[in-house]
């Protein structure tokens, strides 16, 4: 049997090119090799204030881009996290097991909650274990994270192994894979920080959905680094960053790269670089246009199903083990 792999990403925001060269591409390639199972995991969502009809849109536009981008509902199951009410069940069990200083030390809820701990929602301070359930509940073998996330599969990791080690095995031991390049894409404006969807400066993210005025714009805007050779040097991390948004999407070697754009300006540099991320994108947001919500439905139905009829066995197991079933 193959092995599973799950991941999720939330309808918030404008997914950009980051996600996609970090996370849908490995995500679609995986799918060949791997049991896949992508969540549109909208209960994260919450955890933050959100308005309710903007992120039910958001929830059908996040599967659309799913879709657009390759994965494909014959290979995976794509499917919303609320119609799976077995992620929330788990995580109250999880939660029952889970350690206040564990959940305290999540880098994640130390920035969102800005040091404001008193008036944060005690969401944020928990999701990290609806994570956990997420991928717990699924079996997973492998998760796709970016290394933002690997304390949170850290912490699965530690659940998982304290819940078989208490109640009796249980639940497998994932494992993260992490892709050797592209896995953090930077801003454009500010490259010692990750591309981010909630970035309050927008020309620092190039997003899927964007025009392709607006992406020439952002890439001719983007900052660069001291000296004029265009290369993969840690040192300048301006270009290093917009020279692999250019490898990542044409596929070329480093050095093809490199050779590619010997003796050429930055001025050149960034004109092919927009164009080939245009050109790029114009597909992909012409498939994004093909998904109605009827469409929609025919696969995120099938998908709930599919996902709850493996979710609820785990989940019975926990609860017997337990000693509440």
């Amino acid at each position: 049997m193959k092995k599973r792999i799950f991941s999720g990403a939330q309808p918030t925001g404008q997914l950009h090119i980051g996600n996609y060269l970090g996370a849908l591409k490995n995500w679609v390639a995986l799918q060949d090799e791997y049991e896949s199972f992508y969540c549109i995991v909208n209960l994260h969502a919450i955890t933050l204030p959100q308005n309710p009809k903007v992120l039910r849109q958001k929830t059908l536009d996040l599967a659309r881009i799913y879709l657009a981008a390759g994965i494909d509902p014959e290979k995976s199951t794509i499917f919303i996290q609320s119609d799976v009410p077995e992620h929330a069940e788990l995580t109250w069990i999880l939660s029952c097991i889970a350690r206040m200083g564990e959940l305290e030390r999540m880098t994640q809820y130390k920035d969102k909650g800005k040091g404001n701990s008193e008036r944060a929602g005690v969401g944020l301070f928990t999701y990290p274990v609806l994570m956990a359930s997420d991928i717990l509940l699924y079996q997973t073998d492998l998760v796709p994270v970016g290394q933002d996330q690997k304390q949170h599969l850290e912490l699965t990791r530690d659940l998982a192994e304290r819940f078989n080690r208490d109640f009796g095995e249980t639940f497998t031991i994932p494992e993260p894979f992490i892709p050797p390049v592209g896995a953090n894409i930077l801003s454009l404006q500010e490259p010692t920080k990750k591309m981010s969807k909630s970035d309050e400066n927008a020309n620092g993210s190039i997003f899927l959905l964007d025009d392709a005025d607006t992406i020439t714009k952002k890439i001719k805007r983007a900052v660069t680094d001291s000296g004029t050779e265009i290369n993969f040097d840690d040192s300048r991390p301006a270009i290093k960053n917009l020279l692999t948004i250019f490898q990542l999407l044409t596929g070329k070697s480093a050095s093809e790269c490199e050779t590619h754009f010997a003796g050429k300006g930055y001025g050149h540099f960034k004109t092919e670089l927009a164009e080939t991320v245009v050109e790029f994108l114009r597909p992909f947001q012409d498939r994004v246009k093909e998904f109605d919500d009827a469409a929609l439905d025919a696969i995120l139905k099938p998908g709930a199903e599919k996902a709850r009829s493996i979710a609820s066995d785990t989940l019975k197991s926990v609860y017997k083990k337990v000693g509440i079933a």
